[in-house]
């Protein structure tokens, strides 16, 4: 039975079994690679996807629950990188092995659009279900910071004089 949903802005049309996970249709029907596969069990967040604006784990998430929805990859945060906590991240130089980090910016970008200025514990409840095996926590979190003074417009660095929090 097909199954249609928009994903990344355009629609989508997939004749896959009702119960094949979300990830595997965005990875392998869909051919959208950003997508990781960490668990197989929404655990470690590197599937993090938007499901109608929602951090969504693709792992465990049947394709037939997204019939009608939006859905947003890493691919589709932002044309060209340029979405505030791609920057962020980017200028924080949050990745060392960099597998985790679509599934971070993801959570983090979900995080963004409901509290514009999250403060640390906010932060952290929100990012507790991604896991980072490069032990990278606090750029993430002063990653989220910085993409929230740069979707304010502030070009200031989150923390005092620049300086990491590590």
């Amino acid at each position: 039975m097909p199954f249609e949903f928009v994903i990344n802005g355009h629609p989508a049309k997939v004749d896959v079994p009702a119960n094949m996970p979300l990830l595997w249709v965005i990875r392998h029907v869909l051919n959208l690679p950003g997508t990781k596969y960490g668990c197989g069990m929404a655990l470690c967040g590197a599937c993090t996807v938007h499901i109608d604006g929602e951090a969504t784990r693709s792992c465990m998430t049947d394709v037939s629950t997204v019939a009608g929805k939006k859905i947003t990859t890493i691919e589709g945060l932002s044309p060209d990188g340029s979405h505030p906590a791609q920057v962020a991240w980017q200028e924080i130089d949050v990745p060392q092995c960099g597998y985790c980090q679509a599934g971070q910016i993801m959570s983090a970008a979900a995080l963004l659009a409901k509290t514009a200025q999250p403060t640390d514990a906010q932060i952290d409840e929100a990012m507790e279900g991604n896991l980072c095996r490069c032990g990278t926590y606090l750029r993430i979190r002063e990653a989220i910071h910085r993409a929230a003074a740069l979707s304010a417009g502030g070009a200031k660095h989150a923390t005092p004089a620049g300086k990491r929090n590590e």
